[in-house]
């Protein structure tokens, strides 16, 4: 089975005078993890200038690689660094479509965020899954659910489907495509 790409979103907490001393730390986090085997990306974003709240993006080519860099000795020296300066709080990981098309909603950019595909390029990439995926799983459950309802035929197929699109399709449809996603 493919491996799929993971971002991890990590929320700390920054007292706004100490705004440019964790913006110092954050370019020599950024400055590590970049040279780390399987790392795609990463930034850090904040709702406000004045918000405490920063947010931190990173993105792995695989769960073994985000292991590494998380079990690693550097990664470890460098998050001690930053006590006393941020507070960590909150961690999300995220894989599949979601990780792909999320947009950040404003802010200070300390280093390039991921760009997000125009929606109607998202579309396309979801039509190219769904509607084959969706024409033979109707084919196949035909015969065991011809007299069924509608209403019930569609639930059941939708049911079926959309682990299957989620976990395996839509990820292998998105980075077949991520060169024509990504083209401006």
């Amino acid at each position: 089975m493919p491996t799929s790409p993971i971002t991890v979103a990590v929320t700390r907490t920054v007292s706004p005078e100490r705004a440019r001393e964790a913006a110092a730390w954050a370019r020599s986090g950024q400055d590590l993890i970049s040279t780390w085997p399987g790392y795609l990306g990463s930034g850090w974003i904040r709702p406000d200038p004045e918000s405490p709240e920063w947010h931190m993006l990173f993105r792995f080519a695989d769960e073994q690689s985000l292991a590494a860099w998380e079990q690693s000795t550097e990664r470890a020296w460098w998050v001690s660094t930053g006590e006393g300066l941020v507070e960590h709080g909150d961690e999300e990981r995220r894989t599949g479509i979601e990780g792909w098309f999320d947009e950040p909603s404003s802010v200070e950019v300390i280093s390039q965020a991921p760009r997000t595909p125009p929606r109607w390029k998202q579309m396309i990439s979801i039509f190219i899954v769904f509607y084959p995926l969706s024409v033979a799983a109707n084919y196949a459950a035909a015969p065991l659910l011809g007299s069924w309802p509608i209403w019930a035929r569609v639930f059941a197929t939708v049911v079926v489907l959309t682990p299957v699109m989620t976990y395996f399709a839509l990820p292998f449809v998105t980075r077949a495509l991520r060169p024509w996603l990504l083209k401006r």
